[in-house]
C-alpha cells in the first residue's frame, strides 16, 4: 500500500533517512531532527513531501521529493532527494511503486520531468533506475553550496 506520509510516520521517515545515509556512508553529516521533518512535512506550508509504502501494517520505505521547475520546458517536475526501502524488503517492487506513484502525479499534474541523483558507485540503484526506462544526465553535474562557503557568498548580498 503507498499512502501521504502522516506526522506519524516522522519517526520512522527519520529511522529510515538514517539507514539510507549510513549504506551511503555519509550517516555523520545526517543533522535532521524528527521537529525539522515535522515542519517540512506537515508546517503552515509545506515544500517537501512524503509517501511511504507498507508490508503487512509497517512502513518499509520512503520517498521524499518536491516540486521542481524547468524554464525550458515551462512547466513543474519533481525531484525525488530519497527513496529508500528496507533491505530486508528489497525485491518486492516497493521502490517501482513508490516511483510510479510519483510519476503517476507528475502525469496527472501536467509536469514534464521526474528527476533524481544516485551515487556513481550505486551499481544496484543504477541498474534498477535504467531497467525502469531512466537516463543518466551526464554533461550536467551536481553543485552545492554549504556551510562556510554558503554563509561568505549570503553576506555579499
Amino acid at each position: 500500500m503507498i499512502r501521504y506520509a502522516t506526522v506519524e510516520d516522522v519517526p520512522t521517515i527519520l529511522r529510515l533517512i538514517r539507514e539510507l545515509a549510513e549504506y551511503e556512508r555519509a550517516l555523520h553529516e545526517v543533522r535532521a531532527t524528527e521537529d525539522d521533518l515535522r515542519r517540512s512535512l506537515f508546517g503552515p506550508e509545506p515544500k517537501v513531501f512524503a509517501h511511504v509504502v507498507e508490508h503487512e501494517g509497517t512502513v518499509a520505505g520512503f520517498a521524499l521529493w518536491f516540486v521542481n521547475y524547468s524554464t525550458w520546458t515551462g512547466r513543474h517536475g519533481i525531484y525525488l532527494e530519497d527513496l529508500y526501502v528496507t533491505p530486508e524488503l528489497r525485491g518486492k517492487g516497493y521502490g517501482r511503486a513508490l516511483l510510479a506513484e510519483l510519476a503517476r502525479i507528475a502525469a496527472e499534474r501536467g509536469y514534464t520531468r521526474f528527476e533524481w541523483a544516485v551515487l556513481d558507485w550505486n551499481e544496484p540503484a543504477i541498474g534498477f533506475y535504467r531497467a525502469l526506462g531512466a537516463l543518466p544526465q551526464d554533461e550536467w553535474t551536481v553543485q552545492r553550496l554549504s556551510g562556510a562557503a554558503l554563509r561568505a557568498l549570503a553576506e555579499e548580498a
